[in-house]
């Protein structure tokens, strides 16, 4: 039985396993690499494997850095059955197509900019087109937590909350070859405990090989309290004395759904004042009512305050837009305004023109509350570029930037080690992904010093190890 580490190892995107036995190869996880200039050439790749001769696959959650290559991995002969929860299906719908037509607007783009310049040939295809993407959607099988599923009478499976977004899953995979049985359990991405709207991660007792996430493994997170004080001094200080706009990038599924919460929320506390609240990402109007949808998996303080919100109406104010015209008009607006948009990156999406338009304003805030790969334009902005260069244009930074830490949707260094404490006894293989490598490195060696744990390695990408 083997385990070859394609993505997510060594760097936090691309997330992909390919495990294989004698009677049986399938995938977990199939996701698209995001950030610097490597990504793009490491997407279009040729797959380290033959994609048509996979069983199935098992996907963790929807974020593009885990599902992002299976309209690619569809095109290139993978036919069988993609399991996820059903939460996860319902938002693939939603985010296949989006990437797929962001894939066919770059391509439209590098082919005309080509022609501008005389330029023709390689190059321009798109990294998979809308018809490619449906055809993975039909691939894909919903599943519900805590239930039994055998993709292969070699294979069975179960789906645990993992608290990181809805729908969100541990994987327990007990899998046998030659009547030796192994489990392993896939992280998947681990959610902070207590964090707003999605229930805590599950609990996990045994592995016999574990693969954990290290997104956030090198540092804690602020407390609930601390984040909730520096998010409202933010927006209180910009719209009340600076008398300006927050602009906030968002990952479109779950980040934009916990802000709008917690916004809601200090709201209700009359912690923070009146104003206007735009959602500029169809995506992630799409999105939210998906989480509507899903009532049954939210936590119960975030079903208490929507039962306050409907008997509120209109309180906060928020609207979710749709048009481009509206978008265009949210330019204009030079006061009062909280825009959430994405992409949570800022490195494509509607987020790049607010960020064009207030950057270089001192009264205004931009808001960063999530992960900044390495190479993007948040990245640069989080360092504390003076300058960033938006549609080829030079944008002075004047506006102030926070980080709000607090925020992730990644299980930080403490509430890793108190998820890895429950596996007794300690699994006998462990390693270490989704992290920067240094990050990863950091982690292994706290799990071995604190935890006791001796075969903890960091695998580098393309890595085979025999179980």
């Amino acid at each position: 039985m083997k385990i070859t580490f394609l993505g997510g190892a060594g760097e936090v995107t691309g997330s992909c396993h390919l495990v294989e036995t004698g009677n049986t190869r399938f995938l977990v996880d199939c996701g698209m690499f995001q950030g610097g200039g490597e990504a793009g050439p490491k997407n279009s790749a040729r797959f380290a494997f033959e994609p048509r001769e996979l069983d199935f696959v098992l996907l963790t959650h929807a974020h593009i850095d885990h599902s992002g290559l299976l309209p690619r991995l569809a095109a290139e002969g993978f036919r069988g059955p993609i399991y996820a929860t059903a939460a996860t299906c319902d938002l693939l719908q939603v985010m296949l197509r989006d990437s797929a037509h962001i894939q066919e607007k770059e391509a439209e783009w590098r082919r005309k900019s080509r022609s501008r310049r005389g330029e023709h040939g390689k190059g321009a295809a798109p990294l998979y087109t809308m018809a490619q993407a449906e055809r993975a959607l039909k691939q894909l099988k919903p599943i519900e937590y805590n239930a039994e599923v055998k993709p292969h009478p070699d294979v069975r499976c179960m789906y645990r909350d993992a608290g990181h977004i809805l729908g969100s899953a541990i994987i327990e995979a007990w899998v046998t070859e030659g009547g030796r049985k192994l489990k392993i359990v896939f992280s998947g991405d681990l959610g902070q405990p207590t964090r707003p709207i999605v229930r805590d991660p599950a609990v996990i007792t045994e592995a016999d090989v574990l693969l954990v996430e290290s997104t956030y493994g090198n540092r804690l997170h602020k407390t609930m309290d601390e984040t909730l004080a520096e998010l409202e001094h933010a927006i209180t200080d910009t719209l009340t004395r600076k008398k300006g706009n927050v602009i906030v990038p968002a990952f479109a599924v779950g980040r934009t759904q916990d802000l709008l919460y917690l916004l809601a929320d200090l709201y209700r506390e009359g912690r923070l004042p009146e104003m206007d609240i735009y959602v500029d990402s169809p995506m992630a109007t799409k999105v939210t009512q998906i989480t509507m949808n899903h009532g049954a998996l939210l936590d119960k303080e975030a079903a208490i305050l929507m039962q306050w919100m409907r008997k509120h109406r209109g309180r906060p104010r928020i609207s979710f837009i749709e048009d481009v015209e509206e978008s265009v008009a949210l330019r204009r607006i030079k006061s009062g305004a909280v825009i959430i948009s994405a992409s949570g990156m800022c490195n494509a999406g509607r987020i790049k023109h607010h960020l064009r338009h207030n950057l270089n304003r001192p009264e205004c805030t931009i808001l960063i509350t999530g992960f900044q790969a390495a190479g993007t334009l948040g990245r640069r902005i989080v360092d504390g570029a003076k300058e960033v260069r938006i549609f080829d244009v030079k944008v002075p930074v004047r506006a102030d930037v926070y980080t709000i830490g607090g925020l992730s949707a990644h299980a930080d260094q403490s509430a890793l080690l108190g998820w890895l404490g429950h596996f007794k006894p300690a699994p006998r293989k462990t390693f270490i992904m989704h992290g920067e490598q240094t990050t990863a490195d950091l982690l292994a060696g706290v799990i071995r010093k604190r935890l006791g744990w001796h075969n903890v390695t960091v695998p580098q990408r393309h890595t085979t190890v025999t179980l």
